[in-house]
């Protein structure tokens, strides 16, 4: 384990709810992911990987969390704190949510609670990559305080790569 606390796995804010995942969360995850048009993986193997999200918690205290609209109840996405190309001391922000939510404010939403809940833990900044065509994503880190760092080049194209420093 870490110097650093453990982050919290529930989160609330105004309109929505960060918990941690369910096996029940498989088959809208598989919706989630078939949108990014590389086929939809099967429900075993969302399962599988929830289950690997789960254990990946459990060592390291950071998570990723399935988000939810409070009102409607329903799975839009998830948010939160993964390695990634980073490290377990400068965690990176991750989210990705159904297209039907987005411009909703949602993303902004989820991720400044992800960043509080960050700063929490004592950790002192975080990163976040991003392709370089997405530029919605780019503008939902730029509203939270991310700044540009570099950019490099990956089998699928230009990355951003940002940082924000926490309180």
């Amino acid at each position: 384990m870490t110097a650093f606390a453990t982050m919290p796995y529930h989160l609330e804010t105004e309109r929505l709810t960060l918990r941690p995942w369910a096996e029940s969360d498989a088959a809208e995850f598989c919706a989630l992911l078939s949108e990014r048009g590389k086929g939809t993986p099967t429900v075993e193997r969302v399962r599988t990987s929830i289950a690997e999200l789960l254990t990946a918690t459990a060592t390291t205290g950071i998570a990723l969390l399935p988000v939810q609209r409070r009102d409607e109840g329903d799975f839009i996405g998830y948010c939160g704190l993964i390695t990634g190309r980073s490290t377990l001391e400068e965690p990176e922000i991750a989210y990705e949510l159904f297209q039907h939510a987005h411009g909703c404010g949602y993303a902004t939403e989820a991720a400044g609670a992800v960043l509080d809940a960050a700063a929490a833990t004592g950790r002192k900044r975080l990163w976040s990559t991003v392709a370089a065509w997405n530029a919605p994503s780019l503008r939902v880190l730029e509203k939270l305080g991310f700044e540009r760092d570099h950019v490099s080049t990956e089998d699928n194209g230009e990355v951003v790569w940002l940082t924000r420093s926490l309180p």
